[in-house]
């Protein structure tokens, strides 16, 4: 599903009007009816509801909702937290028809605060069943000055479900930062497509549930805005699940190799290998360190397993890099590096030379690279140009500062641009882990992810994922689609994973467990 700026939207809406000509007051009725339908369908005994409007089209949402919900027998209270004689085209004519059926409308606004009117409102509002915000839109600028912050301050502090017409007022709908201050929403209806404030923090925390509202427009016009940005959904990913023809057999699917593990990072090695398994990758071998490999051989049935020579720290040696590209070219597997490798210095070279030969002797190995392995990159701008566009970067946070030089809170501020830039800069997809994940592909393309807990805040995540993305990638899946949907998958198996154990004390063997329910519910 695509996911839109406040700009791209406005021309959305304004290329449907004025292009291919549905009224805007066709698509505010819509929008009411939709946003009508979801109060019936989450809030079936509220009788007494309040709707708060501002004078822009998100108000006049808020006045079609009213005047629809009054049709429907509810007791609705309308209140104006702008002058009648501000509003404008079709929140204008919704005003009026509202006035001509009667309902009841309260006008709450002065030029600087709330003053004697405060009390009677706070009153009023107080004794509803269910507050719906249309007050601000996508067109806000600046912070949310009083009356305005003063009122979403007061309905905050009120013990009422609070349903938000397109996103919480005083949201920025592309940063998710509040302005100042912001409506604090148990559930948020959304118009046309999701905005991508909705989905990145902290807007995510002050939308509440997120359901979106389509009322038409036109697929010729969404594509023409040609949108890079996109949310990963069920139905979406769902597409991308690699087959699983019953005339196969292991070779069908396909051969993950995964560079790892070293003295104390045994398990990051096993959950990775593990994981790739999981995913339905045919044939997985973990390259380690020779002194684990007998620990590692009885830890892993599934797994086969290659000793190579070791550094005085237990770590893999660079001279084991022959042996490995060689290893993997013979058998066309895809190439997994970092899990637990450590940063001895000598391992750090090992990583660099796979991926310096690599492009020198145009091999075309799919990597996907996690944890030391992308601290190795960190050490060196040169081997990071060496990488092409079927490497996978997955960093979390802080792994992302060491590679961009950049500090997490910059780096925080807009996850979508940090992924989309770094990707197109370097001509690689990164995952940029955390909540939420965001894929960034060389083309621009960006996925968001939809799915994940804070169960899933514990070590070893970060490893499963990479032989999630492996596995997927060793089955056929393109670059892009294997971690877009990588993502998904491991977000998905961590919700069924704490959906049964709870988000406390959740471990990524919970979760690695899981990845074939996963799968399974996905393709049914």
């Amino acid at each position: 599903m695509k996911v839109v700026t406040a700009a791209e939207m406005r021309q959305i809406d304004q290329d449907t009007i004025e292009g291919i000509g549905i009224p805007g007051i066709v698509l505010m009725e819509t929008a009411g009816s939709a946003i009508v339908r979801a109060i019936k369908q989450h809030y079936p005994a509220c009788k007494r509801i309040g709707i708060l409007a501002g004078k822009g089209n998100n108000g006049g949402d808020g006045i079609v909702i009213a005047r629809q919900l009054a049709h429907a027998g509810r007791d609705v209270h309308l209140f104006l937290l702008s002058s009648p004689e501000s509003f404008t085209g079709e929140a204008y004519i919704n005003l009026q028809i509202a006035k001509n059926l009667q309902l009841r409308i309260a006008e709450i606004h002065t030029d600087t605060a709330l003053g004697v009117e405060k009390d009677d409102f706070l009153n009023h509002i107080a004794s509803c069943e269910l507050l719906v915000d249309a007050i601000l839109g996508t067109g806000l600028r600046g912070e949310v000055r009083d009356p305005i912050a003063t009122i979403i301050n007061a309905i905050n502090n009120l013990p009422i479900p609070i349903l938000s017409v397109d996103l919480p007022s005083g949201l920025d709908a592309d940063t998710g930062n509040p302005l100042g201050t912001c409506v604090q929403a148990d559930r948020t209806v959304t118009i046309g497509l999701p905005k991508r404030g909705l989905l990145v923090h902290p807007g995510a925390e002050r939308t509440g549930k997120l359901e979106i509202a389509d009322i038409g427009f036109p697929e010729q016009v969404i594509d023409a805005q040609d949108i890079k940005v996109n949310w990963t959904t069920a139905s979406q990913a769902e597409q991308w699940v690699p087959p699983r023809p019953s005339a196969s057999h292991k070779g069908t699917y396909g051969r993950v190799f995964i560079v790892a593990g070293s003295t104390g990072m045994t398990g990051a090695a096993a959950l990775a290998s593990e994981a790739a398994l999981r995913a339905g990758a045919g044939l997985v071998t973990l390259a380690i360190p020779k002194h684990l490999n007998p620990i590692l051989e009885g830890l892993l049935p599934e797994v086969m397993t290659l000793p190579l020579p070791e550094t005085n720290t237990g770590s893999l040696a660079a001279s084991a890099t022959s042996t490995i590209l060689e290893f993997v070219e013979r058998t066309k597997s895809v190439l997994a590096i970092g899990p637990g490798l450590s940063q001895n210095p000598e391992t750090v070279t090992l990583v660099h030379q796979l991926i310096r030969e690599n492009q020198e002797q145009k091999l075309s190995l799919r990597m996907v690279i996690d944890a030391d392995g992308l601290n190795a990159l960190a050490q060196s701008r040169e081997a990071l140009s060496f990488l092409n566009e079927d490497a996978i970067l997955t960093p979390h946070p802080g792994e992302m500062a060491r590679l961009t030089n950049t500090p997490i809170s910059k780096l925080e501020t807009d996850r979508i641009s940090t992924a989309q830039q770094f990707a197109n800069e370097h001509g690689v997809t990164l995952v940029f882990k955390g909540a939420p994940t965001v894929t960034g592909t060389p083309n621009g393309d960006v996925w968001i992810n939809a799915t994940g807990n804070p169960g899933m805040s514990t070590g070893g995540m970060g490893d499963l994922l990479t032989g999630i993305i492996a596995g997927l990638m060793a089955q056929g899946t393109s670059t892009e689609k294997a971690a877009a949907l990588g993502v998904y998958l491991h977000g998905l198996a961590g919700d069924i994973a704490s959906q049964r154990l709870g988000a406390h004390g959740l471990i990524a063997s919970d979760v690695l467990k899981t990845v074939p329910e996963a799968i399974s519910s996905m393709i049914q």
